[in-house]
């Protein structure tokens, strides 16, 4: 969806960036020198891909050494001895570890894949060794064993916890043959997963639609100048060319009449990775069932969703299967009653009986039905949508919220269309530094992201180490006469992982290993922002024009208000779908050689009932986020955090005032406490009550008001009488 993660699984990592100058500071390698840049950001300008390898095997052996010191006390083990230090150590593994994901995802090349494929299965065996170490093992298990009959804090005790049962889910329990394995299915694992994603870029970048000036003239004027620019890049002037990258992709399907090349592309979209050739992802994705459910099975679950959702706030496959399924058929109904809109329109464009509506019809007829009802489509939004007043827009959000203040800085870059902000928190303090870059290139993984090139952390004297995150997308670039204009789904997409950069600004705990939250929490951040982005006093703040400067009318706003529900039944639909294959597919206790493309029909079309014109979001074999990020049995974690976030919101809404400082500050509490407690626990202290699924059912117009009982219906006699 709007977020892609470097996701290692790692049984600690000491996230603190102030490492041990003393035995690095000498080192010419840039990765491993002290760093004299601005803020103490990454020194992009030196760092190149031959850096990596031998950064990776200093700072892991590093990491041994710091753990070997730690074994070596004969002392009685004690939090401070064994727990704090562990969550100490690893400090410069993690730094670098961070750096390499967040540049194989946005600066990717045959260098970086290279390196991909040798250093991952490394690192996973380093972080097993440590995890599987019985003497280690013991140290934690004694202190774990007396933690409620000491004078721990609850910080401590939560951080002893969460130690032990990391321990405990990455093998610390298993017998020696056991451990070793689960090495070895975790090593084959983080192979796979890096060969998976590469094969995904790769696929996505081989196929081009080359169009002439004749071909293309049918397409507004702004997707032929993007069309156009980027043959141009390409050294193809003249020509137009649409990529599978979506600021390409679906502005052609919105917008082109013709239908045989709207099915050209589409189907190219839909069938990266499953064309039977060298980037061919189906035997991956068998290979990594497999391995999954063994991990599992050896790890005491019956199946990998088992394993991965008892530790999510959801706590098992049972409560995420009731909330994916309870939306999941009020949002097919919806969406035939929306196919049913445009198959009046389809007909009369396609008049011979055997002509029927496809999926790559959705997004053309989508458009025209809202045009119909609501008189609005993208080419009245956009102009008003200029990126860099989106982002302004979002920084106004937080000024208001939060009181926060972003200002350009000068700091070394990993690509020339980034930049950088230096966030200033409500009393004039530095906060962080903010990375932004926005459109899409060949080294780029599709989608939109946000992560760390440093994480918030405190180091040994209690000072703070402040963040340095990146927010990257894959937006429309400038044309030669207009800046990137953003569609309504973009300006959602940059309010959306601008809420998970908030989420690393403001983290305030004390151990690193409380930084983390449940994945099915990480959403919640992120998504709230969405709510805020059209409403109508914010749009009034960047909703401007890019050629006359008029501000968005209410008109427009009105419009834009009142299509919020519009293809909603589609857009929940495609999403869900991917959802619940991901958890299927994940649910299976016993693996047996299965064919992809049909295991998705059975579970979707023949088993649930969706109907034919949509796909879902993501085909397995280019579904990234469950096979090369961190939403393995996870991609339900959007929809979980959907229904937090819309009752979240609705709290600042209750109060008559959707910027309400006093809410915001209690939810940016909620937001700076990381996993010094349960999420659950957390949020309900927040809100004050359970959250409750009604205002997102609203929000997506799928919402049934429940028949009135006979104790309502004398309730209302009495008051009545």
């Amino acid at each position: 969806m709007k977020r892609i993660l470097f996701v290692l699984s790692l049984f600690m990592i000491g996230l603190n960036t102030s490492f041990c100058t003393k035995q690095i500071q000498k080192s010419e390698n840039p990765l491993l020198a002290e760093w004299d840049t601005p803020y103490g950001v990454p020194p992009f300008d030196r760092i190149e891909p031959k850096h990596y390898k031998e950064a990776f095997k200093f700072a892991m052996s590093l990491h041994n050494d710091e753990v070997a010191t730690i074994l070596a006390n004969k002392e009685e083990p004690t939090f401070d001895n064994t727990i704090l230090e562990l969550d100490r150590s690893g400090m410069l593994l993690a730094n670098i570890s961070d750096i390499f994901g967040m540049m194989c995802a946005a600066m990717n090349n045959e260098d970086m894949q290279e390196l991909q494929e040798e250093l991952m299965p490394q690192l996973a065996s380093h972080y097993d060794a440590i995890s599987m170490n019985e003497e280690l093992f013991q140290r934690i298990k004694v202190i774990y064993d007396k933690r409620n009959s000491t004078d721990l804090t609850a910080e401590q005790i939560r951080l002893t916890e969460k130690m032990y049962k990391n321990a405990v889910r990455q093998g610390a329990l298993l017998n020696s043959e056991q451990k070793e394995r689960l090495k070895a299915i975790n090593e084959e694992l983080s192979l796979l997963s890096v060969k998976f994603d590469n094969n995904i870029l790769a696929e996505t970048n081989n196929f081009e639609l080359e169009l002439t000036a004749k071909e293309s003239s049918h397409l507004p004027k702004a997707v032929r100048d993007a069309a156009a620019e980027r043959a141009k890049e390409r050294g193809k002037e003249g020509k137009y060319i649409f990529t599978l990258h979506k600021p390409s992709l679906l502005p052609f399907l919105t917008h082109s009449s013709n239908r045989k090349l709207r099915e050209q592309i589409y189907k190219a979209y839909l069938n990266r990775c499953s064309n039977d050739n060298e980037y061919d992802n189906k035997e991956i994705i068998n290979d990594m069932v497999r391995l999954r459910i063994e991990k599992a099975n050896l790890l005491g679950y019956k199946s990998y969703s088992d394993y991965v959702i008892s530790e999510q706030m959801a706590g098992s496959p049972k409560a995420v299967y009731a909330l994916l399924e309870d939306i999941f058929a009020p949002a097919v109904e919806r969406a035939k009653e929306e196919l049913a809109d445009m198959e009046a329109m389809f007909k009369r464009d396609h008049t011979k009986a055997d002509d029927k509506f496809e999926s790559w019809d959705w997004w053309y007829y989508a458009e025209k039905v809202r045009k119909q009802k609501y008189n609005l489509n993208e080419e009245m939004t956009s102009p008003y949508f200029a990126l860099d007043n989106v982002r302004q827009g979002a920084f106004n959000l937080a000024n208001r919220l939060y009181g926060l203040t972003f200002r350009p800085v000068v700091v070394p870059l990993y690509h020339n269309e980034a930049s950088a902000y230096e966030v200033l928190d409500n009393d004039g303090s530095h906060l962080g530094i903010l990375y932004f870059d926005f459109h899409p290139r060949a080294s780029k993984s599709q989608g939109a992201w946000c992560g760390y090139f440093r994480r918030p952390s405190y180091d040994r004297d209690g000072k703070r180490i402040a963040p340095v995150a990146s927010i990257v997308c894959n937006f429309t670039r400038p044309s030669d006469d207009a800046p990137a204009l953003l569609s309504i789904d973009e300006v959602t997409t940059l309010f959306h992982e601008f809420g998970h950069a908030l989420h690393f600004l403001f983290s305030d705990v004390p151990y690193n290993g409380l930084l983390d939250v449940e994945g099915d929490f990480v959403e919640l951040p992120s998504q709230i922002m969405e709510n805020w982005a059209l409403e109508e006093e914010l749009l009034k703040t960047y909703a401007v024009h890019h050629r006359n400067n008029s501000v968005i009318s209410n008109t427009t706003i009105s419009k834009i208000r009142r299509s919020a529900q519009f293809n909603q039944g589609f857009m929940t639909t495609e999403l869900l779908a991917a959802a619940l294959v991901d958890l299927d597919i994940h649910s299976l206790t016993k693996y047996e050689k299965f064919d992809v493309e049909s295991f998705e029909y059975n579970a979707l079309y023949e088993k649930r009932g969706m109907i034919s014109q949509i796909e879902p979001r993501y085909h397995l074999p280019y579904f990234a986020h469950i096979f090369a990020g961190g939403y393995s049995s996870g991609y339900y974690f959007y929809t979980w955090a959907e229904v937090l976030d819309k009752d979240a919101f609705a709290a600042f809404a209750e109060t008559g005032d959707i910027f309400n400082r006093r809410t915001a500050q209690a939810f940016r509490k909620l937001l700076s406490s990381g996993g010094k407690r349960d999420g659950m626990s957390l949020y309900r202290e927040f809100r004050g009550a359970e959250p409750s699924r009604e205002p997102l059912l609203k929000a997506r117009g799928l919402w049934v008001e429940p028949e009135p009982t006979e104790e309502d219906e004398n309730l209302n006699n009495a008051e009545t009488n």
